[in-house]
This record gives structure tokens, sequence and C-alpha cells, in this order.
């Protein structure tokens, strides 16, 4: 347990901590890493919550587990702040800490061709390119639901329920519950079209599945934890629970709830 690397967002205050972690863990014997390696038994995030996601995404979800220091805005994936060096190095010496398991939501597009693949960790949406009115067949199962119209919907994962589905009026999710929570963004609800309004929450033995109703352009954005992606052609989506797990390791005594209070309330 003596590998660790450190990814940074490079800001002034992130680097300063970066500095003062990277002297610190050497006199307590550690070993930093300058890469990501196999070799590794830590990952620690200096930033906010976009750092976050954007180290998970740009090393592929690493198996490895991840320590978030809060040098950002809200900081919900963070442990601590840059203040609480010497607690962190003093727990993970000790061990006292526990590693809390996320799940990650994956959506396939098919057209013609190919299917891609995207996996977020905090939610994946699909909506029109340029900012259009998307219309989608939906069906939870083999269950045909409805004939979606509005701007388009968000599929978040309990961790990502506090993020962009939040602000959209969905539920706060313990992330001890394995779901997905399907929140639609500005839904047409008029003598014309019908759309639900509200969340749908799914088991996670099920998926949710598009097919567009576009009558003059199937061009579909995709957009994973803020990575977006525009295809052409789609005839087809799916939507449910990916392989990946990414681990955030906590200290002795975290709770979601409080932690939710303590960003939130």
């Amino acid at each position: 347990m003596n590998n660790i690397y450190i990814y940074s967002n490079k800001s002034r205050s992130s680097n300063e901590t970066e500095q003062l972690l990277h002297k610190k863990l050497d006199n307590a014997g550690f070993h930093v890493l300058h890469r990501l390696t196999k070799e590794a038994d830590l990952m620690v995030c200096i930033g906010g919550d976009g750092t976050f996601l954007e180290a998970i995404h740009k090393h592929n979800f690493p198996k490895v587990p991840i320590f978030g220091i809060n040098t950002g805005h809200l900081g919900f994936f963070e442990e601590i702040m840059p203040d609480q060096l010497d607690d962190f190095i003093f727990h993970y010496k000790q061990g006292d800490y526990t590693l809390q398991d996320l799940s990650t939501v994956q959506i396939k597009i098919y057209n013609e061709d190919e299917c891609y693949e995207h996996v977020g960790l905090n939610e994946v949406i699909v909506k029109g390119a340029q900012s259009s009115s998307i219309h989608m067949n939906m069906s939870i199962g083999n269950s045909f639901i409805e004939r979606f119209s509005g701007d388009g919907i968000v599929v978040s994962t309990p961790a990502g329920s506090t993020a962009y589905n939040y602000s959209l009026g969905g539920s706060i999710v313990d992330p001890r519950l394995k779901l997905l929570q399907v929140t639609p963004i500005a839904p047409m609800n008029t003598t014309a079209y019908r759309a639900f309004t509200s969340s749908i929450l799914l088991p996670s033995d099920l998926s949710l599945n598009l097919i567009p109703d576009m009558q003059y352009n199937n061009t579909i954005a995709i957009v994973s934890d803020g990575y977006s992606t525009v295809y052409e052609g789609v005839n087809s989506i799916s939507v449910g629970f990916s392989d990946k797990i990414v681990q955030l390791m906590r200290f002795e005594g975290y709770d979601f709830w409080t932690k939710v209070k303590s960003k939130f309330l």
C-alpha cells in the first residue's frame, strides 16, 4: 500500500496542495508515482467534482481506489480539505478507512453499422443536437411506456442523483441503493404532446430503451459526465448498469446523509 498516484487540476491552490502532499508522502515513506500504473495502490485526486470526473474518464474508470482532496467548490466526491493532509496520511497508514463502491451507467447507441458505448459515473444524457427538441419512443424492459417529447432525458446513478438530476427536480438517492433514475429535461405536456414530468426509478435488472422518432433528423447528442458526442442516423439507444465500479476511499464514520446535509442544506 505504498504506491500513490496524484492527479491534480493544476489550479494554483491544487498545485500548492499537490506539492505539499508529495513532500509529506515522501517523508512518511510512500512512493509517489508520476503516472497511473498497475502498481498504484491509491489515486489521490486534488480538485473539485469536475476534476474527479475528469480523472476517472481520462484513466478509463481505473480499478484502483480513489481519495479526493477538495480545492474546488461543491466537493461531493472529495473527502477532506487541504488542511487535513496529515489526517489523511495518518488514517491511511493505520488502515482506518472504508471503500465505497459507486455504480456506473452505460449507454449504447446503435446505427445501421455500429454500436457505440459510453459510461458515466454521474449520468448519461440523451438530447437533441443543436438544442433542438427530441422525440423518442421509450420502453422499460419489454414494456412500451410512451413517446417522449422534450429537450431530453437524464439517466443518473445514485452518485449522480445530487448532480444535474437534482437541479432538474430529481430525487437524492442513497448510493447504497442500486437503481437508475430517469429524469426528463423540459418535457412537453400539451394537447399535442404527452411526456412524463417526474422521475422514474429503475431496478438494476431493467434497461431503458429508446427509439428516435423524429421525422427529418435522427441526430442525437449523448453526454456522459459532461463529455458530449453527436451521432447521426441513430436507430436505437439502450441504457443500463455498467460493470465498471468506482471505489472511493472514505474515513471511518463517513455518512452519506451527513455529507448531503453539509453540501445542500
